[in-house]
């Protein structure tokens, strides 16, 4: 190690998991530094609906593991050959590793990479005092606090499904869910692609946030009991649908009628984080005789500094988005804040 690697303590608190569902709070040993890793002590990390799917084994998730992909912190260290950092410089971590060798990352499709590794996934993560990323996946935040930085990678995600997406200037999207990721893509649809974006979500909190960013232009606040009614008049009010539907929300009965509400020559983004065993079933003479295009948009390559710009500018606006914080000791705490839906976004933070 290089930098004031001989003032960091040998062990880090951390959460650890042995196998799905079975975790415990451990002093692990720091990790080991390659020659061009950034050693990271974090200051925040970033919980999502992702991190519920770890939990209970799924979503590539690889045991044991400290999980955590969401990692902001200050540079503590950094190994023999990375150049451009200093001890204490501000940072947010890409937790992408992906090997540039295989069938798919020598045809520049990295992010279809056949030995895609990830911090917090199948590597160990952000979920402790410590962690260690290649350099050139760590990049400098200046203006964001801590906790609002920890929204970086699902921006980037959202930056890589507007690449994906590719919309037409002024599109009509429909936008079912106003989550972390929604939100910030519904901001970036309105910005970039200069779309006018219809937000349909279930009303309370999450609604309300939605709004008071200003992540639409119109809005739909879905009845939690019985949303047949509006469903019923956004069909009414938009009866050739919309150039492009974006499914945020995970719910597969949602994912399964979003294709009712694309135009002819749409399409039908799977944005949301399904449980592995989900399936939906669509009419395939609907998707032929319409034309519709349904792409997913799953994670994201090289679109951190994008995502900086915007978030760390102000252009994207995330205050409010993480609404609960914890520490690493109440674990359990958090994971029932993500289930009852009481936490919009949450955090880990470490002093």
């Amino acid at each position: 190690m290089a930098g004031n690697a001989g003032n960091l303590p040998k062990t880090m608190k951390a959460l650890r998991y042995e196998k799905p569902e079975v975790f415990d709070i451990v002093e692990a040993p720091l990790p080991t530094l390659r020659d061009n890793d950034v050693l990271v002590k974090v200051k925040a990390c970033g919980v999502c609906g992702t991190d519920l799917h770890i939990h209970e084994g799924e979503f590539l998730a690889k045991f044991p593991l400290i999980p955590g992909h969401e990692t902001v912190g200050v540079v503590a260290a950094t190994g023999p050959k990375v150049k451009g950092f200093q001890i204490g410089d501000r940072v947010v971590a890409d937790n992408s590793e992906l090997c540039g060798e295989c069938f798919y990352c020598r045809r520049g499709d990295e992010l279809m990479c056949e030995h895609f590794e990830a911090h917090g996934v199948t590597m160990n993560g952000g979920f402790a005092e410590y962690c260690a990323y290649p350099a050139g996946r760590v990049f400098k935040i200046k203006n964001l606090s801590d906790v609002d930085a920890t929204l970086l990678e699902p921006a980037s995600c959202a930056a890589h499904g507007l690449d994906k997406i590719a919309p037409k200037m002024g599109s009509s999207v429909l936008l079912f869910g106003a989550g972390p990721t929604g939100l910030i893509l519904a901001q970036m649809l309105r910005q970039c692609g200069g779309c006018h974006v219809v937000v349909a979500a279930p009303e309370g909190l999450k609604m309300d946030l939605a709004k008071s960013l200003g992540a639409g232009d119109e809005y739909v606040a879905l009845s939690r009991k019985d949303p047949s009614a509006q469903f019923e008049k956004l069909k009414a009010e938009n009866p050739y649908g919309f150039d492009i539907v974006v499914e945020a929300t995970g719910s597969v009965k949602i994912l399964e009628d979003s294709i009712n509400y694309c135009r002819r020559g749409g399409k039908l983004v799977v944005y949301g984080v399904y449980a592995n065993k989900d399936r939906v079933s669509w009419p395939p003479s609907k998707i032929f005789g319409d034309e519709i295009t349904i792409l997913g948009s799953f994670s994201e390559v090289y679109k951190f500094p994008a995502a900086i710009d915007y978030l760390d500018s102000g252009k994207v606006k995330v205050n409010g988005i993480v609404n609960k914080v914890f520490k690493i000791e109440q674990w359990k705490e958090c994971l029932e804040s993500l289930r009852n839906k009481s936490a919009i976004k949450a955090a880990i933070t470490f002093d």
